[in-house]
């Protein structure tokens, strides 16, 4: 088609071309003055031609998106009628995608979940009126306001700030502490955000309800428990005293009181991770000593079955933290390592760290877990083998601990695997989290 629009316009121009030429010519016999007839030919062609292209001009510097170009013909003429038809066919194009983008605001408009657009430096571009509802944004006020002024809860700050954007955040609404919101966060274009808030205050309090009713069961079955043991004691204390035939029974009815009690205060612990998000003896944490206390109670876990532990720390990487949580974490991952490793099995624990973070990692020879189940490790009271857990006396509650520990630590834990080649365990902290010893 271009070819053929470039053969058009050279034969209008051809043509032209000849007929002023013949006028010309025809002037200059009349007159016999052939160059002045020529000369003024020329001059009426450049003549017409500047104010064809001020006419051009004024059209391109005023023109409304309704407004024809102005009409001419000739070479000319074509070329205003393409640009009439380039205009037109641009003008459908927008109406199509004004369409389109009306659809989108409508259907944002008539969501229950608050939209808003950032730009590249986390600006606030657009919302729909959820967010007015959900976070207290107004147009005229809030338009091109960074969104940390305000959204100025500090978890969200650390949020935007470390750009990990593969779990939501959740937070109480700027509006109101009663209103729990969820924030997800998705990158697009070049380097714009889209933030999706969603009002989850009745999951948040359902997922209360859940941790208040285990905590309350747990406090009161502590009680009854603990006689319960103690009277169990005191009777295998006594098997002199007691009938033979009782004896093995006593002392089951001793085992797995003693388990039920594991597990209660497991979930006590568990309780007590999820009420704060941040550790109240938040202090650095000498993670050398930790480690080396946390080796020397394995071995003594390990007694007969000879496991070989190395014990490898990087100086002067400490964390901030609590030491009580962290040594409960990291000791049930060793402690895990140990009870699922053969005999005279490898377990080495490794601390160090790099510009990702601090890192510590706990690598076993021992049996290893199939793929399937590496998901759902940290799920409370989730068992990869229901048999071999009670016969180590497990709760199914060791890695939920340490995945609650790593988070209230602003840490997380990969895992990876191979049957009857072993596991390794590995938790990252930011940067943010290290303490750094003087040097």
């Amino acid at each position: 088609m271009d070819e053929w629009m470039n053969r058009d316009w050279r034969g209008t121009l051809l043509r032209q071309a000849a007929a002023l030429l013949g006028a010309c010519l025809l002037v200059g016999l009349v007159t016999g003055e052939y160059g002045w007839a020529l000369a003024l030919g020329l001059g009426l062609q450049v003549a017409w031609t500047t104010r064809q292209l001020l006419r051009l001009r004024t059209w391109l510097q005023t023109q409304r998106l309704d407004e024809p170009p102005p009409e001419s013909h000739g070479l000319w003429g074509d070329v205003l009628d393409n640009l009439y038809h380039l205009q037109r066919r641009h003008q459908r194009a927008r109406d199509r995608l004004q369409a389109v983008i009306d659809r989108v605001q409508e259907s944002t408009t008539a969501l229950k979940d608050a939209v808003v657009l950032l730009d590249s430096d986390g600006n606030l571009e657009w919302w729909n009126p959820a967010a007015e509802t959900l976070l207290g944004l107004k147009t005229s006020h809030d338009s091109g306001q960074p969104v940390g002024n305000l959204i100025r809860h500090p978890r969200f700050k650390e949020y935007v700030e470390q750009a990990n954007y593969r779990e939501p955040l959740d937070l109480p609404s700027p509006l109101s502490d009663r209103l729990r919101l969820q924030f997800h966060f998705t990158r697009y274009g070049n380097g714009e955000h889209l933030m999706l808030v969603r009002d989850v205050t009745r999951l948040h309090q359902l997922e209360q309800m859940r941790k208040d009713f285990v905590a309350n069961v747990s406090h009161e079955l502590r009680t009854p428990l603990t006689v319960i043991a103690g009277y169990l004691e005191t009777l295998i204390d006594n098997a002199e005293d007691v009938n033979p035939r009782w004896r093995r029974p006593l002392q089951q009815m001793q085992q797995q009181a003693g388990r039920m009690q594991n597990l209660l205060n497991d979930l006590l612990l568990l309780a007590k991770l999820e009420a704060t998000d941040y550790p109240s003896d938040n202090q650095p944490v000498h993670m050398e000593p930790l480690l080396r206390s946390i080796k020397a109670d394995a071995l003594a876990l390990s007694a007969q079955r000879a496991h070989r532990f190395t014990l490898d720390v990087e100086p002067g990487i400490d964390l901030k933290g609590s030491e009580a949580e962290l040594r409960s974490a990291f000791s049930n991952l060793v402690f895990n390592a140990v009870k699922y490793t053969p005999d005279q099995g490898e377990i080495r624990i490794r601390w160090w760290g790099d510009e990702q973070g601090a890192h510590l990692a706990v690598q076993d020879s021992g049996i290893g877990i199939e793929a399937r189940h590496l998901p759902r490790l940290t799920e409370r009271f989730y068992r990869v083998d229901s048999s071999r857990a009670s016969a180590t006396g497990g709760t199914g509650l060791g890695l939920a601990i340490v995945k609650h520990v790593l988070l209230r630590h602003r840490g997380r834990l990969d895992i990876s695997s191979v049957p009857n080649h072993g596991s390794t365990f590995t938790c990252h902290f930011p940067p943010a989290q290290i303490a750094r010893q003087a040097s």
